[in-house]
């Protein structure tokens, strides 16, 4: 049984007590909110902050987000973060400051041993630096849990509303809690992490005032005090506390990679894909998958067809090539286009820019909406969800180590389920096949169907690199 106490333990208890088997699950889809809901769990932080990410950016957000873990620390609260070193170029002095304070601890997952010119170390140590901690979590003294696709940074949170498929993250309390620190610790642990002090000399960064400083800067940015104003007004923890917080009570259960793959050293059963089929019943009636990623390989494409075969429906979501931002992954998947689709399987493609609204809104802190779909998200007939870091593709399954839920919830399936056919016909291309086996993509604009031939909003050099991509035996790497 949770111990629950504190100022988050004495806003939940009242709610886990009636569901004592059950985790509270607290869908984030709006970037605010997910935004908000970090910076205001970590400001009601008394004990421990655990923080678990690929990316962490040095942007507006990024340094919010590094000032309210350094607030945190001040106050006594014992903070451990760990990064997958993959992204932290130009934020050794950042790390060190924070890592300088007493009550933080920053760690390294497959930390580079050449910091300057990183692509060096690719050239001696290829196996080892190509596989990633692509995990996402921040757990606020073991009573509050966030997980799911948002790394830190600008591009993941920002003001404007975007709807579910941009991104998706959930809050979730309960007993599912103490899965997520366990694992935490597992990878805290593991042979595939270091200490930034190992990998990162001191003497030659320092500045215990990096934070500050930068913070400095980011006070001037107008996007910035718009952005913070609005996540003062933010209701999220008062809802929480009157327990109007809309959770969905479910039976959930943590799924991750036992981090040993990031040294190629774990066995099938280790892995998160062999998990979730030990997990997830097989499909019966219907399977949505939403992923901006996805390469289904021979070996998946079959399993889908098998599925079809036999009555099940599927839709795929994922980015058209004028949203996708690796070429090379969407020929992983533009070239098993025509067999997923003459086998009955249905495929949508996110427009770019999708999310724009034709009313003016605050973008935030980029100026922008996001361009592209980031969630990584399916439902199972309507009973389960799995919600997390793992995209369909190759990389997912056999290179990085991944993380997610899985929810036994029929309420959050039928609703992603909704949200999913419910924002295809105007924000979506559908791809299909005409009488003669000929490929096209058809697009709402309102109430008007355009037919596009080749793939829209794109060049014909474009179209080129994909088609001569497509031969190159390279799927195991995307």
């Amino acid at each position: 049984m949770q111990r629950l106490n504190g100022r988050i333990g004495q806003a939940i208890s009242r709610l886990t007590h009636v569901h004592p088997e059950q985790s509270g699950i607290y869908p984030l889809s709006d970037g605010l909110d997910a935004f908000a809901a970090r910076m205001k769990l970590a400001d009601l932080a008394e004990q421990t902050l655990d923080l678990q990410y690929y990316i962490w950016n040095k942007d507006m957000s990024g340094m919010l987000m590094y000032s309210v873990v350094q607030r945190a620390a001040d106050r006594g609260v014992k903070v451990r973060l760990l990064l997958d070193d993959n992204n932290t170029r130009g934020l050794d002095k950042i790390l060190l400051a924070l890592d300088q304070h007493p009550n933080i601890e920053v760690r390294l997952f497959n930390a580079f041993q050449t910091r300057a010119v990183r692509a060096f170390s690719y050239l001696t140590d290829f196996s080892r630096l190509n596989r990633r901690m692509h995990n996402k979590s921040f757990t606020v003294d073991n009573q509050a849990t966030i997980i799911g696709g948002r790394n830190v940074g600008d591009a993941y949170f920002s003001a404007g509303g975007e709807q579910l498929f941009s991104d998706l993250d959930v809050l979730a309390i309960g007993p599912v809690v103490e899965q997520v620190g366990r694992d935490f610790q597992r990878y805290w642990d593991c042979r595939a992490v270091c200490p930034l002090s190992r990998a990162v000399r001191s003497s030659r960064l320092g500045g215990k005032n990096s934070i500050s400083s930068m913070m400095g800067q980011v006070s001037l940015n107008p996007h910035a005090e718009r952005y913070v104003k609005r996540l003062e007004r933010a209701d999220f923890f008062v809802r929480l506390q009157a327990g109007s917080l809309p959770f969905i009570w479910a039976r959930t259960r943590l799924l991750s990679d036992d981090p040993a793959k990031a040294l190629g050293q774990v066995a099938d059963h280790g892995l998160l894909t062999s998990r979730i089929k030990s997990v997830i019943d097989e499909p019966e009636r219907r399977l949505d998958i939403i992923s901006p990623y996805f390469v289904p390989t021979k070996a998946g494409v079959e399993q889908l067809v098998a599925l079809a075969a036999k009555g099940v429906k599927i839709a795929v979501l994922t980015n058209s090539l004028n949203a996708n931002d690796v070429a090379i992954v969407h020929a992983g998947y533009a070239k098993w286009r025509r067999a997923l689709l003459t086998h009955g399987i249905k495929l949508y493609e996110l427009k770019r820019n999708s999310f724009e609204s034709h009313q003016p809104r605050d973008r935030g802190l980029t100026g922008k909406s996001g361009s592209s779909l980031h969630a990584k998200t399916f439902s199972v007939d309507s009973r389960e969800v799995f919600v997390g870091s793992f995209n369909f593709d190759p990389r997912s399954a056999m290179l990085n180590t991944e993380m997610g839920f899985v929810i036994g919830s029929e309420e959050l399936a039928e609703t992603i389920h909704r949200l999913f056919i419910g924002t295809l016909r105007q924000n979506a291309y559908q791809v299909c096949l005409d009488e003669q086996g000929k490929m096209y993509w058809r697009e709402y604009q309102g109430e008007q169907e355009l037919i596009h031939w080749q793939e829209p909003a794109t060049h014909i050099v474009e179209r080129w690199i994909i088609r001569a991509l497509y031969h190159l035996p390279v799927d195991w790497l995307l």
